[in-house]
């Protein structure tokens, strides 16, 4: 059994963090009203990097939610790795085998657009593996949180639903949710080739994932191409950890475990994410059986 550190009581926790969440909701909304105005976009993008934006609202829900940890968890021996914190210093050491991984703002690009489809991202590895996990959807009022042994959501007045995990299809029976503005080529004629049930676009790895659970899709397939840029880090841990307590697995195409903590903080490859663990290395094998056949992708 995993215990947390010293001085830190799991209920208490959860309690905080739902408190800090919804606080970085009112962050999120406010700054994606002010995106409607034309004249505000400008001064709440804060780089001119079209494939990697960063917005005013990254910036305050990262300092935050890490403002927040430290106040309320002084002398807790953890560490907290951000996406935007990691954009400033490209080296991350820690010796911790306790360290919260944030994404304060997931689906940038939905964001600017007013599409909805954005999310904050928190979790918290242990020896490098997701165990807690929140990802908060603020246009649609939702706040999923995993305690590392179950899944739920909630929304802001505190009323509370289970995941909904549609299991038992095979693989040409299945919804795919796959993304709006990272799409390749390559990723497309798989797509094609596999010929799903349905398709649906989205942004933000955690509005996917939280789709799988909440049953409205089924899979999602996440291609990097080689040299290319990859997921990181904080892509997945969130989603990673509230999708397995759900009953879902996430691995890359060989069915192996994600794997955090490296030096460039790459999620890179064929990752799969399904809605059942039991059929998860079937539904594995049968995608790559589908590229090896077609040589859609350079094993």
């Amino acid at each position: 059994m995993i215990k947390l550190p010293s001085g830190v009581d799991i209920n208490y926790l959860i309690d905080d963090i739902r408190i800090f969440s919804w606080q970085a909701a009112d962050i999120l909304l406010y700054y994606s009203k002010l995106l409607e105005n034309s004249d505000d976009k400008r001064n709440i993008l804060k780089n001119n990097n079209v494939d990697d934006p960063v917005t005013l609202a990254d910036l305050k829900v990262n300092e935050l939610i890490i403002k927040k940890i430290n106040e309320k968890y002084k002398n807790i021996n953890w560490d907290i790795l951000s996406e935007e914190n990691a954009k400033t210093s490209k080296t991350f050491i820690t010796k911790n085998d306790w360290v919260w991984i944030l994404d304060p703002l997931d689906g940038t690009k939905d964001f600017i657009q007013g599409t909805g489809n954005y999310a904050m991202h928190l979790a918290l590895n242990f020896k490098q593996k997701p165990y807690i996990g929140f990802v908060l959807i603020p246009d649609k009022n939702q706040l999923w949180i995993t305690d590392g042994k179950k899944t739920w959501c909630e929304k802001r007045d505190g009323s509370k639903y289970e995941p909904i995990l549609l299991n038992n299809k095979n693989l040409h029976e299945m919804t795919l949710v796959t993304s709006k503005n990272h799409g390749n080529e390559t990723l497309r004629k798989l797509i094609q080739k596999i010929n799903f049930c349905k398709v649906h676009i989205m942004g933000s790895i955690g509005c996917k994932i939280a789709s799988i659970v909440q049953g409205e899709s089924d899979i999602y397939i996440c291609l990097s191409m080689p040299g290319k840029s990859s997921p990181k880090d904080w892509d997945f841990a969130a989603p990673e950890s509230i999708l397995k307590a759900a009953g879902g697995a996430i691995t890359n195409l060989d069915n192996q475990e994600l794997s955090y903590g490296k030096d460039s903080f790459e999620q890179g490859g064929i990752i799969v994410a399904t809605n059942d663990k039991k059929t998860h290395g079937s539904i594995c094998s049968e995608i790559k059986k589908i590229i090896e056949k077609y040589g859609i992708y350079p094993f």
